[in-house]
């Protein structure tokens, strides 16, 4: 969990008792958004004016190979993070997709802006989104698949926004099913509708589906296609691009090509060792996302085990088929040459729960809910280095803004994560936060432990050293008494008292 572990929690006290005078406006949206800070010199080394390839990936938990997990082929993601920096504990704001993108592209946390899935009339008027900000610079900024959630948000941010993925958003934004049966394809109406409370429920499709049909009628393979034509239009043109690509897989249902499933023996797959239901008392949110599925069990009723396995297995297939597209993206960007100039972020929007807990689905503030994929390749800079820094999506904002010199709003609420690739083990954040839209209830992670408080509720604190699955419930132990309040207090204070020290 990091070389200073001891040293962090321990000085979190102090951090928090010092700035604890701030927590009334942690949450207030800065006065003077429209300002921004003078953007550096540019170093001898660095391109004027970089590109940025900037890949989103849909309920990607960090379960790769390059973060030790050998099970999942994933070897383009592999590279990628071998090229350049991989994130080992980064943390999403809201384990939702929705409001964790908009929080990524304003620069806000979650409780700045009402925890919002939208971007545009939500936010305070003088809000420059990241895509506009690079637009504004004279930047080609195109956005191809899930990049928000909402395919027609922030349309100034955009000079072209590819569409032809998004067939089913007359029925939910931001959901594409990727359903290749005609069968299935009749049904999809029937998912986005909410479950019965008399039990009397609409056919719905299954949560699985295994057709041996190309990657290219996948609207993820057809995203992958468009991001190469446009890398062949910004190498023909030579001007400056922010191509941002949001693949939909490995979201639910999971609908890879055959091929991808037979990567994978479903027989061999082993269930988390906490598969269960936990009675204690505590509110959870019960996966209703999955169980709108006709194959799901009912409301209440837990996971059997041989369906876990085929959502595992297809989740597995899943990520391995959005792998192999950001592969074809990668390939065509280097055989073109643009590599050498352009800067590479992959990120997952959340994590997501496979069995856990006896959960499915995000929107948990558990570690397999808020840990996300991340990393960052810049020509430039170092390479195949990894770092246990704790690092937030909020962070990405400023961070591109530093490695592209451009000035960044002096409101944003993250930290430019540059300094961590020459340093990767140096001192950073003391603590990452991320919370919940309807329940309210917060969550601050140290490099040690874990602090998830329910509002007028329980209190959950784990030791992640000693129980990394969070299947013990520290917060009632006397022993562990110093250590929650002083967690208590680091959320109470936020996020302003865990900053980094910059060194320069």
């Amino acid at each position: 969990m990091g070389t200073y572990c001891s040293s962090r929690i321990l000085g979190l006290g102090a951090v928090v008792l010092g700035l604890s005078l701030l927590t009334g406006i942690i949450c207030a949206p800065h006065a003077g958004a429209a300002t921004a800070t003078t953007a550096p010199a540019i170093p001898p080394s660095q391109p004027a004016k970089p590109n940025v390839l900037f890949i989103a990936v849909d309920d990607l938990r960090p379960e790769l190979g390059c973060y030790g997990q050998r099970v999942v082929k994933s070897p383009n993601m592999d590279r990628l993070a071998a090229e350049g920096l991989l994130f080992q504990r980064a943390y999403c704001q809201m384990a939702l997709c929705m409001p964790s993108r908009v929080s990524l592209f304003s620069g806000f946390r979650p409780e700045s802006i009402h925890k919002t899935g939208r971007l545009i009339g939500k936010v305070p008027a003088q809000t420059v989104s990241l895509p506009q900000l690079f637009r504004n610079r004279g930047y080609t900024t195109v956005s191809i698949g899930k990049v928000y959630h909402f395919n027609d948000d922030d349309p100034e941010g955009w000079v072209r926004r590819y569409t032809d993925t998004f067939g089913e958003q007359a029925w939910s934004h931001g959901y594409c099913s990727g359903y290749q049966l005609a069968a299935n394809r009749a049904l999809v109406k029937n998912y986005v509708k909410p479950l019965s409370k008399t039990g009397e429920e609409l056919p719905r499709p299954p949560i699985c589906e295994s057709v041996d049909a190309p990657d290219a009628v996948h609207p993820d393979g057809i995203i992958a296609q468009r991001a190469v034509e446009e890398l062949r239009k910004f190498k023909a043109s030579g001007e400056p691009f922010f191509l941002a690509a949001g693949f939909y897989r490995p979201h639910m249902p999971c609908t890879a090509p055959k091929k991808y499933w037979d990567l994978y023996d479903r027989q061999s797959i082993r269930l988390p060792a906490d598969f269960r239901q936990a009675d204690d008392g505590i509110p959870r949110y019960n996966w209703d996302e999955v169980r709108r599925y006709g194959d799901m069990p009912e409301h209440g009723q837990p996971m059997p085990k041989e369906k876990a396995r085929e959502v595992i297995h297809g989740y597995y297939a899943s990520v391995s088929f959005a792998d192999a597209q950001l592969g074809t993206v990668l390939e065509e960007l280097r055989r073109l040459g643009l590599d050498q100039n352009t800067v590479i972020v992959l990120w997952g929007d959340n994590g997501w729960n496979l069995g856990e807990h006896g959960r499915w689905s995000k929107f948990t503030n558990y570690e397999t809910s808020t840990r996300v994929a991340m990393m960052i390749s810049v020509p430039w800079l170092a390479k195949n280095r990894q770092t246990p820094a704790l690092v937030e999506l909020v962070d990405i904002y400023p961070s591109l803004c530093e490695l592209c010199r451009l000035p960044a709003p002096d409101y944003l609420e993250g930290t430019s994560v540059v300094p961590l690739f020459d340093q990767p083990q140096r001192p950073w954040k003391t603590a990452a936060f991320s919370c919940l839209f309807e329940t309210n209830a917060r969550t601050v992670c140290t490099d040690r432990y874990r602090l998830i408080q329910h509002p007028g509720g329980p209190i959950e604190l784990y030791d992640h050293v000693n129980d990394p699955g969070e299947d013990h419930n520290l917060a009632k132990d006397p022993a562990f008494g110093e250590t929650l309040k002083e967690l208590q207090a680091a959320l109470q204070a936020g996020w302003r008292g865990t900053k980094p020290v910059q060194v320069n």
